[in-house]
């Protein structure tokens, strides 16, 4: 059973694990490219990685590694699945499953700071209005759930450390070597069929 071959980011800014729960004979056999590794199964090149400055720890977990997987891509660098590599790793478990109120507040702050962070300049403001929906959605669903202060309090940090990310923006986007074209070309597009939060 799979945790997953690598991450998904949608436009909208929300991000899955492709491939979460089937089995592990539903998966090609043929290595292929995708938008980043889960950290917990992945290899970095030591040289791109210091390149991008690693981490980034204000994050301190959750999309952490989409984060540094989206710098990585616009610093012109792309990321692999190899089907033969094998990592057994169980996601969340250790904080409490994916929809723990540890982990649906620093994954929902952290998808914020992301988009802000990472998105390219014209696919920011083109998506931004699905981004914004995306959020309000969010907001909805996990106050259905029970967890609306939950939601609300990482939506709240999230607005409140803009700032620091729009500063961090700058200086990833001032040095970005992929096209936009190339950025739009390995994001999931799909407005009806993605993944949860």
């Amino acid at each position: 059973m799979l945790d997953g071959v690598g991450d998904i980011y949608h436009i909208s800014g929300i991000v899955w694990r492709d491939g979460h729960g089937q089995q592990a004979s539903t998966v090609s056999s043929t290595p292929c490219e995708i938008f980043s590794p889960c950290a917990a199964a992945a290899l970095y090149r030591r040289k791109p990685l210091l390149e991008v400055g690693g981490f980034d720890k204000d994050y301190f977990c959750y999309v952490e590694d989409v984060d540094l997987g989206f710098r990585l891509r616009l610093a012109g660098y792309k990321a692999m699945v190899v089907p033969d590599a094998v990592v057994k790793h169980i996601g969340s478990v250790t904080t409490g499953g994916q929809h723990s109120d540890f982990a649906v507040y620093h994954g929902h702050r952290n998808l914020v700071w992301t988009y802000i962070k990472d998105m390219p300049g014209i696919l920011c403001w083109a998506f931004l209005p699905l981004h914004l929906l995306l959020n309000v959605a969010c907001l909805l669903w996990f106050s259905a759930r029970g967890q609306g202060s939950i939601i609300f309090r990482a939506k709240r940090d999230a607005i409140r450390g803009i700032p620091a990310m729009w500063r961090k923006r700058r200086v990833i986007q001032s040095s970005r070597i992929a096209a936009y074209g190339e950025v739009l070309g390995i994001m999931n597009k799909c407005l009806f069929r993605f993944g949860m939060p």
